[in-house]
């Protein structure tokens, strides 16, 4: 769709499935740009110290944001960082290491240990520069002493299963790491240590964003134990046993390490939402952000969301159509089937359900990373015939909502949206399209 097409023009193509569908990818693909690394780190970075400049990090954005540093600077680097596998980019004096996400290995331990010993040894003349996007939680994965790799990819990936939200789950990660919760600050004094975050989590608490590695933490091991016991996780029952006993020490948030240094949240689901609203303005397109920060299960969202939809289309409320109603967050999936979850496909497969295939609504849910839960694809795509195609071929949808199997559902309709890696992170992109009444 060309920027000088009237409006009229727009709403004409619309109502075609695929111009529908192109809208929707372009929404995506603006709101990707607005938070890519490229873009948005070079404003911040510090000067030059004195001494060494140590870059470190995590995350599936840590390999894009390290090339821009690289781009940059002026003198030598050096450093490590993790990013998920098949992340890597080529970058020059840093070293690039990928580990496993969302389940923590081996890999990620062993390059979690060089990170520590490599601020460890930082002076107060150096600097060091600490790069977070989302998959930090698990790829900067180095284990409490007493805890084991498999012991925490076991609390962890049911964990992931269970509906605990983000700021649950991290607040766990923080107390069963050698690294999390603030413990590399600790490590990096005396040298100064500036962070630099993208956020993919609501609400942009940087403390919570790769369950913060340099940043003070309020929380405690009880807190994470009483996560634990909410959920019914159990095992393993050393975890259990170093949360519930006080055997883990973690880091005073009042320590005068975190006043000297500093972070920056260079990104975040907001300004992701705000480009893509500016663009669908431009094409004649009323945007309503609904927030950037919606949790909560997602078939229950969705089901939140239809309602909204099918008020704007029947009765031109809170906003008239042509309308795109924007969101962002992070939603759960408790996996109860055979499935694997997938939040975004979850949340289209409900939102179709609850729908029933009214004309004019279009939708796209998304990861911004470009991987939906534990699946390949980001997301999934919804028209006024999704429910339609499943029928035609015999596809239960009932039954494959009910059994968290979303992503099969998507895959055998050939709905699926997939993006491959973006190399950013801001948490789930959702654009509901709704077209005006013939």
């Amino acid at each position: 769709m060309k920027e000088n097409v009237t409006v009229e023009d727009n709403l004409q193509k619309l109502q075609s499935d695929a111009e529908a569908r192109f809208f929707l990818n372009e929404l995506f693909n603006t709101a990707i740009k607005a938070v890519d690394p490229a873009l948005c780190l070079p404003d911040h970075l510090p000067k030059p110290p004195k001494g060494r400049t140590i870059v470190v990090g995590a995350g599936k954005a840590a390999s894009k944001m390290l090339s821009c540093i690289e781009g940059r600077w002026q003198g030598a680097l050096e450093g490590l960082v993790i990013v998920p596998y098949g992340y890597g980019q080529k970058c020059e004096g840093v070293k690039i290491i990928e580990a496993g996400h969302p389940i923590p290995d081996s890999a990620g331990n062993i390059a979690s240990q060089q990170i520590l010993e490599l601020v460890t040894g930082a002076d107060k003349l150096d600097l060091v520069i600490f790069l977070i996007s989302g998959g930090t939680s698990s790829l900067l994965s180095l284990p409490i002493a007493g805890l084991t790799t498999d012991d925490k990819a076991q609390i962890h990936g049911k964990l992931l299963k269970s509906g605990a939200d983000i700021t649950e789950i991290n607040c766990v990660r923080k107390h069963l790491s050698a690294v999390k919760g603030g413990r590399l600050a600790i490590a990096a004094a005396p040298a100064r240590v500036v962070t630099f975050l993208i956020s993919d989590v609501p609400g942009d608490d940087p403390s919570i964003i790769g369950s913060g590695p340099t940043i003070a933490d309020e929380s405690s091991c009880r807190d994470a134990a009483n996560i634990l016991a909410k959920y019914n996780i159990n095992e393993p029952e050393v975890a259990i046993e170093l949360l519930t006993e006080g055997k883990i020490v973690a880091p005073s948030p009042t320590a005068s390490v975190f006043a000297d240094q500093s972070y920056q949240v260079i990104a975040s689901p907001q300004l992701a939402l705000e480009a893509a609203a500016d663009l669908a303005k431009r094409r004649g397109i009323k945007p309503l952000i609904l927030g950037n920060s919606i949790e909560g299960e997602a078939k229950e969202v969705a089901k939140a969301m239809a309602g909204i939809a099918l008020q704007v289309r029947n009765y031109g409320e809170p906003i008239l159509p042509p309308a795109v109603l924007l969101s962002g967050g992070e939603t759960t999936v408790t996996v109860n089937g055979e499935g694997v979850g997938g939040r975004n496909s979850e949340f289209q497969l409900a939102l179709a359900l609850k729908l029933g295939g009214t004309e004019g609504i279009f939708s796209l849910a998304a990861d911004t990373d470009g991987i939906d839960g534990n699946g390949e694809n980001a997301g999934a795509f919804i028209t006024p015939d999704t429910l339609k195609k499943a029928a035609s071929n015999s596809i239960n949808a009932q039954n494959y909502l009910r059994h968290n199997n979303s992503a099969a559902f998507f895959q055998k309709i050939n709905d699926m949206f997939i993006t491959g890696p973006t190399h950013t992170n801001v948490n789930d992109f959702r654009a509901i399209l709704i077209l005006p009444k013939k």
